[in-house]
């Protein structure tokens, strides 16, 4: 039996990377999905790439409140009601000491990862209400648990989600929606292949297999691994968890580096 059958979902950052994987994976469940991200030819990418009657999508910038309820507005125009918050969204930024980071660049990954996250829960937790429950699940990172040197604007806002899902996890309760948050760690996507890009220019495997070498796993994860856990929280196997911050990381956070 399918785990979201008749279910319905948005997923925020879905054109690509882990959201297009969780899409893929929730369609195949039975869900019907909203993908939600700034650039239209990703999204149509991934529409591509699945291929499915259930999935569509609408391009919103995650920041901006106007946005934010359009969004919201077409996933219950088009499928009646929302059952799941997948809140994906987010970008790394700069990776600079803070005597090199501007101000400028700490507002918009706030702006995106924190501000956008926090409003799409705001907008679809009357609609999960009107559903009697739901699953609310925010994409943090081992940033969000650690620290490294130059990403204090990243490790910020990924704190920050952590302490959300958290907070919100008492919001929700009475309510029947759950909200957890993820920890995904260094993931074989393009969103580590822009980093690999930066600190390692033509050099790029090479970096790859030495961070891949200090992940007790010995390798990186993947997108589909990451979907799995949203599937897991976002269906009733997960009924009794909340407020939960689920490391995925091959062991990294384990304390072996």
């Amino acid at each position: 039996m399918n785990k979201l059958d008749k279910k319905v979902a948005i997923v925020t950052g879905g054109g690509g990377g882990i959201g297009a994987a969780t899409a893929k994976l929730f369609v195949e469940q039975g869900a019907r999905v909203l993908i939600v991200g700034r650039s239209e030819e990703k999204l149509r990418k991934t529409m591509q790439d699945i291929n499915h009657e259930n999935l569509s999508y609408t391009v919103a910038d995650v920041s901006k409140v106007e946005d934010t309820q359009r969004y919201v507005r077409h996933a219950v125009e088009r499928y009646g009601g929302i059952d799941v918050l997948v809140s994906n969204a987010g970008t790394e930024g700069p990776y600079k000491h803070i005597l090199e980071h501007t101000v400028e660049d700490f507002d918009q990954v706030i702006a995106t990862n924190v501000r956008g996250t926090w409003l799409s829960v705001k907008y679809t937790f009357p609609e999960l209400q009107k559903r009697g429950g739901g699953s609310i699940i925010l994409t943090s990172s081992i940033m969000g648990i650690a620290a490294f040197p130059t990403h204090s604007s990243y490790a910020s806002s990924k704190h920050a989600v952590v302490g959300m899902a958290r907070a919100l996890a008492h919001d929700g309760a009475p309510f029947h929606i759950r909200v957890n948050a993820v920890c995904p760690g260094v993931i074989d996507n393009d969103m580590m292949a822009s980093t690999h890009r930066l600190f390692a220019p033509g050099a790029e495997e090479q970096f790859k297999s030495t961070i891949a070498a200090r992940v007790p796993m010995k390798r990186y994860g993947t997108n589909e691994e990451m979907a799995r856990m949203f599937l897991f929280l976002a269906s009733e196997d997960s009924s009794y968890s909340t407020g939960g911050v689920y490391v995925a990381d091959g062991g990294i956070t384990a304390g072996i580096m």
